[in-house]
């Protein structure tokens, strides 16, 4: 059987909601790989063996539910999400070079998130938005989710738009285009008390595998941002709580920098194409990090 149909979501999930609890108890029977396994079945898929491609592939299946999870909501199918995301896998599996020194989880992490991004922007929605109001969509959605989070409750508006600086008005904007979809929320089963969410909370990667992935990308973290200058660095760390330290606002970075909000901006851009042009030589983009 072809590698696109034996792990084709499509056929694998099918279209009701046992069939999502079914491929969910399937894939966790694929034990992770250690970074020394995913050298040598790697290297083997380089050969050409089919075998090989398979075994990196199933071992990686929760990660893409993982992800997939995050672009909930967006006017794709969770199902759908997960076939995407499969496909980015799957283009991972071919581009990996296991000499890199990478990880293969973190190297297909980017790969995934851009096959399961296109999807949402290019199927989320019946009205066609443009890729930069989509854009902002999902940075209200995580500011959101981060507030929610944080406090517990469901934040207003004025706080949301305080974390993505911008006014009270162009957030509001951004909340008419996004039109809640609720399956996620619906039975798995007919008279169940569990949800798909909980489901895929539950089932996809553990808080361990979570963990790893985390690890492995932030282990070349450091090396990544001493490709920047020191004030570029100072600033996109500040902007976006990289390496621990604390996130501030384009005016708190000003005061310290002794610059002003929009010398900051400007820094900022900078930084973050710089730091585009250093992750792209290794294969990853800045989502990865941010």
């Amino acid at each position: 059987m072809a590698i696109e149909e034996e792990f084709s979501a499509g056929k694998l999930l099918g279209k009701d909601h046992d069939a999502l609890h079914l491929y969910m108890q399937e894939i966790r029977q694929y034990p992770l790989l250690t970074a020394e396994q995913e050298k040598v079945w790697a290297r083997k898929v380089q050969k050409g063996d089919i075998d090989a491609r398979n075994r990196l592939i199933e071992s990686n299946l929760r990660l893409v539910v993982s992800i997939a999870r995050r672009y909930q909501n967006q006017g794709v199918s969770f199902m759908d999400l997960v076939e995407e995301g499969n496909l980015g896998l799957m283009r991972a599996v071919e581009k990996f070079d296991p000499e890199l020194g990478f990880r293969f989880s973190t190297y297909a992490t980017w790969w995934i998130r851009q096959s399961v991004d296109r999807a949402v922007m290019s199927q989320g929605r019946t009205v066609r938005l443009p890729i930069h109001i989509l854009r902002e969509m999902r940075s209200y959605l995580r500011a959101s989710r981060q507030l929610v989070q944080s406090g517990n409750h469901h934040p207003e508006l004025s706080e949301i738009a305080e974390v993505l600086e911008k006014s009270e008005e162009s957030v509001g904007k951004i909340i008419r285009f996004n039109e809640p979809h609720t399956s996620i929320d619906i039975p798995v089963t007919k008279g169940s008390s569990q949800t798909v969410g909980e489901v895929i909370e539950d089932e996809s990667l553990s808080a361990q595998d979570e963990t790893l992935l985390q690890e492995e990308v932030y282990s070349h973290l450091s090396e990544w941002l001493d490709g920047l200058k020191d004030r570029e660095r100072k600033v996109v760390v500040h902007r976006f709580g990289l390496m621990e330290e604390e996130e501030m606002t384009l005016d708190a970075l000003g005061e310290e920098l002794g610059v002003t909000r929009e010398r900051i901006r400007q820094i900022q851009v900078g930084a973050l194409s710089h730091l585009h042009d250093i992750l792209q030589r290794a294969g990853y983009s800045e989502e990865t990090l941010l």
